[in-house]
Parts: C-alpha cells; structure tokens; sequence
C-alpha cells in the first residue's frame, strides 16, 4: 500500500511524516510519539484537509477506507497534546568507535607512520606525496612490465611501487598510525645503501631528499607511456606541446625543463656595427644553449655553484638565482685554449608539482684528520620562504611571454576592483541590490562577450601540462619535510602537510598578523604523532637555531 506525505501542526512546530494507511491510527500515532514526545493516550488529532473523518480521530477509525489518494498533498492534520516522553533524535546518534575504520579515518585527523628504526626520512617523505593526486593515480594505473618481469631489479621495483600505493591508501583507511613494514622492507631491497646499520646493528639514518629522488627515479622509469601519462592527469590527456618531451608521469608532474646558456665572458657574442668597422676579423664565440631534465629546484645557502661565490643567502629566491647561475672553464672554438664561461639556466617548461631542495648538507674535506678524508655538515643560517612562490623570474624568455598575459590582466583586474572601490561602489548596498537582481538577465550577455573576447585573443601556448587556465607562474605552498638537529648523519625528520578542508563551508580565511598571506589549517607528522598547526607555525621552518629547518619544500599551480 502506498504511503502518504503528510504534515502535522501541532503548537508552533510543523512536523512531516509519511503515514501508512495501512498501519492504522495506532502506526500514525507511533510515529507523532516519537517524534514528538506526546503519549499516544493524550493525543487529539483533527483533520485540516478535507475528505478525511469529522472531529477527533478515534482509534477505530480505518485509515485504509479513506480516499487518501484524491487529497492534494501533504495531508494536513492538527494535533493537541502535551509532550512527556522523551524525543528520539531525527539522526542517530553514532560514536566514532562504531563506525568503520575506513569511515573513522575521514573524521579524525590523518594517520601517522610508526617509526621501525631510523624511518622517519621514510615516513615524512611518504606524507607528502600522499596528498598528489596525480602521482597516486598514476600509481593505481601502474602494472608491471612483462619485459622487467623475469629481472629481479624489475620485481624490486614493481614492490616498491605497490607497497608505496598499500601504504598511502592504508593511511587513507585507518583511524590509528600504521606500520610500514612492506615499504621499508622493499625500499632496502630497491636501495642496498639505505639498508646500513651502525656499529650496534641498529639501522641508519638515511637522507630524506636521497630516498625522495630515488623513489623518483624508480617511478619514472616504471610509470612510461602515453597512458601512463594520462591517468595520472584523470584522463585529460596533456598535449605534446604542453608535455615538451616528457614521456613518464614523474617528468610530466614534476619535471621542468630547463634551458642552459653558456657565454664566453673572454669574448662578445655578437658584432656591433661600429666593432665590425674597426675590426672586420674580431672573434665571435656564439653562446652554447642546451636542454636538460631537472625534477627539483636547488635553493643554495653556503654561496653560489661555483667555489668562489660569498653571496648571503637570506630568502629562498636568492638561493635559486645563485643555484642557476655561476662560472665554468670551457674549451673555447675561437680562442683555442681554454676560457671563463657563465652558465645561466632559465626554466622553458613548468610542471604542476614544483619540488625546492635546501641545500642544507655539504661535504666538507680533512686533509689533516687521518680517520677519514671528510666529513658531511649542515649548514643552520636561516632561509626564509613564503606560502606563495613566483616562478615568473626564473623562466625563460618565452615561458615569459606567455605567463605575461595572464599577469597582466589580472593586474587590470585587481586595479579596476581597487578603483571602484575607491569610488565608493563596492560599498552601496543599493547598487548590490541592482546588480544582484539584472544578474541573471546579464548572464546570456556577459557568457557572448567572454566568447568573443576568448576569439579576438590569440590562443597562448602550452607552458607545461596540467597548468590552470590563465596560469600565471604562481605556486602554493603544500608539504614540507624539515630536519631538526646539528648532525648531518643523524637528527630528525618530519612531515608538515597542508589540510584538505581551507575552503570548506565558505569561511573567510584568516590572516597571518601583519602580512596578507592566509593563514591556513597544517597538519605535522612526527611518525606516528600528527597534530594541527597553522601556516604561521609553516614559515618558521627557515632555520637558524636548533628548531625545524625546511629541507624539501612541495608547491602546487595555483589557481
């Protein structure tokens, strides 16, 4: 029999049910008792809509003879009645230790790493790329292959890669910190060096940014291909301008593109009119520009790439700058012998997932000691970094050029936003109102003016794949993994991931003091502990005493 929406007044409270004719008065009263409170003995319940029974609804009455499916709904009744009894609650009530692992996971905050013995390099390295979506989907998509199946390196490989998506996806599942036995296990096996004990058999500590381009490498040599590619991208299969030779999802997410000039400071490159008068044989030595594949940006902070370099590195662009530039001797073709050279490198392809290294470790030579012939150091001067990173000075003159436009017109954007606002629009509510309401008659409008204007504008080139539209070189901070002590061997690793939920329910972000950056939700990963911080807690990692010190800093293109 079917049921019937009906709606009950009862004082100032209108109460919705769905009444079975067939369950009879005693089934709808059931139903306001529980809803209400009322005892079914001391209700009185009358009609409101016409074709049901005259006056008080009495017990015998059959609900199923009335002619409910000719009244309009929902059937209205009135009900009087005191309530005593108390009310079940509309949702029921469910305690996090009934819910299953998988649904108390996404109520909690996310899973640590039990550390097995010096793991941390491992543990805070996996946090962070656990929340890049391409890289996971790539991972789901990755089977082994048939020609590296008979190979024992092959078999290593594939394990690791599995245990790495087992062990991402076991975070995602679990409420309490998991152990991951499989990914240490098949990490040693994949990397003999990271598998070395100390004088008591305990294991070593390892370097996190040395276990993160390892695990790299692997992934790019297993995750090729062009399908590969695009289901680490959801399908949406980047264009081969975009990709610019890129043929594995780790050079297509992370990797750049990097273009080299080499110039002979002992010679110009190029003749002027004036030189060529006076001197028709002068020598030339052209510039030399090569390409290569970089998955990480360098921030120096001992001085630049060449030993002779004192720069004070003070923010972490002037290490980046330092890092692509310095001096070299090369051969030179002209001169016949051997000269000073600059190197310059600009970035010619941008990736979605920008990865910085802080030059934090060096060797440092003993020619005096006879125990060893050096030893590793780390280096504690601060280095200070933003939430936001602006790539623009460090592409090359055409990656420019096409970033260019998006910058420039959302300059003429925010100007033309801080001019009305000078002018007082933006604060009368009477023009809001006209506005709000001509709206939806402007839409029809505003969408063949945006047509018109995206035919008249000459489409830009690709950048590099998975880039927002109107992308302008803007990378956000998300993930970093931070050493904290003085011995470069030993100390510390932690993870500090940023949270998924900054633009939930519409929130007005909430500012760092005295700045405009947002200062948004983190999470800190200490192996097994995690705990809630801020991006306030996030820029203090630059170093300089005994605290955490950023060494691997994970950005994404911002929208």
């Amino acid at each position: 029999m079917p049921v019937y929406k009906t709606l009950v007044k009862w004082g100032k409270e209108s109460i919705e049910i769905e009444m079975d004719p067939s369950t009879g008065v005693e089934g709808l009263k059931q139903q306001l008792q529980a809803r209400t409170g009322v005892p079914m003995d001391r209700m009185k319940i009358m009609p409101k809509s016409k074709g049901l029974w005259k006056g008080v609804l009495k017990d015998t009455q059959d609900l199923s003879a009335l002619n409910l499916s000719g009244i309009s709904p929902p059937i209205q009744m009135l009900m009087m009645g005191s309530a005593t009894l108390p009310v079940e609650p509309l949702k029921k009530t469910v305690f996090l230790e009934d819910l299953p692992p998988e649904e108390a996971a996404k109520m909690v905050e996310p899973s640590g790493l039990v550390n097995l013995g010096n793991t941390c390099y491992l543990n805070s390295v996996t946090q962070c790329l656990r929340v890049i979506p391409q890289l996971r989907d790539g991972l789901r998509s990755y089977t082994p292959s048939t020609s590296n199946g008979a190979s024992q390196q092959g078999q290593m490989h594939a394990l690791l890669l599995k245990s790495l998506l087992s062990t991402m996806e076991s975070l995602d599942k679990s409420p309490k910190a998991i152990s991951p036995n499989n990914l240490v296990m098949s990490t040693k096996m994949s990397f003999p060096q990271m598998a070395q004990t100390g004088p008591g058999g305990a294991p070593m500590q390892q370097d996190a940014e040395e276990f993160y381009s390892s695990i790299m490498g692997v992934c790019a040599g297993e995750m090729r291909g062009e399908s590969a590619i695009n289901a680490a991208f959801h399908g949406e299969k980047p264009s081969g301008d975009a990709l610019d030779g890129a043929d594995n999802v780790i050079d297509a997410v992370f990797g750049m593109k990097m273009e080299e000039t080499l110039t002979c400071d002992e010679l110009t490159a190029t003749t002027t009119d004036d030189a060529m008068d006076t001197d028709a044989n002068a020598l030339v030595e052209p510039p030399v520009v090569t390409y290569d594949l970089h998955r990480k940006l360098v921030c120096n902070i001992q001085g630049g790439s060449d030993s002779s370099s004192q720069v004070n590195i003070t923010h972490i662009g002037e290490g980046i700058q330092l890092s692509l530039t310095g001096k070299l001797e090369k051969y030179s073709e002209a001169l016949g012998r051997n000269a000073q050279w600059t190197r310059s490198q600009k970035i010619a392809r941008l990736p979605p997932c920008l990865v910085v290294q802080f030059g934090r470790f060096y060797w440092k030579a003993t020619p005096d000691s006879q125990d060893h012939a050096g030893v590793k150091c780390k280096v504690m001067k601060p280095v200070g970094f933003h939430s936001v990173f602006d790539v623009y000075e460090f592409c090359s003159d055409k990656v420019k050029k096409v970033l260019k436009v998006a910058r420039d017109k959302a300059l003429a954007e925010e100007e033309d936003r801080v001019a009305k606002k000078l002018r007082g629009e933006e604060d009368d509510d009477e023009d809001k109102k006209e506005d709000v309401a001509m709206a939806e008659d402007d839409e029809e409008a505003a969408a063949l003016k945006a047509a018109l204007a995206m035919s008249v504008e000459p489409e830009q080139p690709p950048v590099g794949p998975g880039l927002p539209a109107e992308f302008q070189g803007l990378y956000e901070l998300f993930a970093v993994v931070t050493h904290k002590g003085r011995d470069a061997d030993g100390g510390h690793y932690m993870g500090w991931v940023k949270a998924d939920n900054t633009d939930s329910n519409g929130k007005k972000r909430e500012k760092i003091a005295d700045s405009d950056e947002d200062n948004d939700d983190w999470f800190v990963f200490d192996d097994d502990e995690v705990s809630p911080c801020k991006t306030e807690d996030i820029l203090k990692l630059k170093g300089g005493g005994d605290w955490h010190m950023s060494y691997l800093n994970f950005y994404r293109a911002k929208k």
